[in-house]
């Protein structure tokens, strides 16, 4: 499937990278990118005794930090070896064309309204990386209506027999259903929480929209807090029983 018209773009530079901190790449020995990689560790624990290939990546509200953790993660694995592809599922306020300085003209929307479209003419490889990113596309009409199509679960098939791992960042689960819609049609579900910027009341808020459509949440990145705060682990008591881990980064 990705053969020779795979797209490749050039490696990452400081004015790519305007969009996200793609710390786990850039500076691969920080403490911050072991941190994403312990992360990885432990959703691989999760997929001990089950196949699970489709993250959902998501945050109850804006800027904490859920498109970043997406990002992230995408490039830890890829450092495995593994096959993975990060797609931008916001299709409302979408940041990974300007995480990896690509053109949005095509990407997710172009495939689900044009599905004559060949998959490797749209999707791109990180160059020197096992990475593939696929951006929004045009930003539609109608996102959640698109996401809950049956083109979208049968992309979603197509993608998921070309890649190891794919990794759907999408918006807030409390500003719109995208999040739900893609929960039910995913593997898993990774939440992230915010120091400082999460409040308790919408995460309990997102929790509960999160179970109402039995969502297979595999754990919470609580991020933006030192390792030392005694107090982070109190902030969720009323969440999913662990966190994955800490990071000190925000972003959207």
């Amino acid at each position: 499937m990705f053969g020779a018209n795979r797209r490749k773009i050039k490696k990452l530079d400081s004015q790519q990278r305007k969009g996200l901190s793609l710390i786990s790449m850039m500076r691969p020995k920080s403490v911050i990118a072991e941190q994403y990689r312990t992360i990885r560790t432990n959703i691989q624990f999760s997929m001990v005794d089950k196949n699970l290939k489709s993250l959902v990546v998501t945050s109850s509200g804006p800027w904490e930090g859920k498109s970043t953790t997406s990002a992230n993660l995408a490039s830890v694995f890829a450092d495995q070896g593994k096959r993975v592809l990060l797609v931008d599922a916001d299709l409302r306020k979408p940041t990974l064309q300007r995480t990896f300085g690509l053109h949005n003209v095509e990407g997710l929307t172009t495939l689900l309204t044009s599905p004559e479209k060949d998959i490797s003419e749209v999707i791109n490889k990180i160059e020197g990386t096992a990475l593939f990113a696929l951006s929004s596309g045009p930003i539609p009409p109608n996102p959640s209506e698109l996401l809950n199509s049956n083109r979208m679960t049968v992309l979603i098939g197509k993608l998921e027999e070309a890649f190891d791992i794919i990794i759907y960042d999408m918006p807030p689960i409390t500003s719109v259903t995208d999040a739900q819609i893609m929960a039910t049609k995913t593997d898993g579900v990774i939440f992230v929480i915010r120091h400082g910027v999460s409040q308790k009341d919408a995460v309990s808020h997102a929790k509960g929209l999160l179970d109402m459509v039995n969502a297979n949440v595999l754990g919470v990145v609580f991020n933006g807090v030192d390792k030392k705060t005694s107090s982070a682990y109190d902030y969720y008591g009323y969440g999913y029983g662990y966190a994955y881990g800490h990071t000190s980064e925000g972003g959207a």
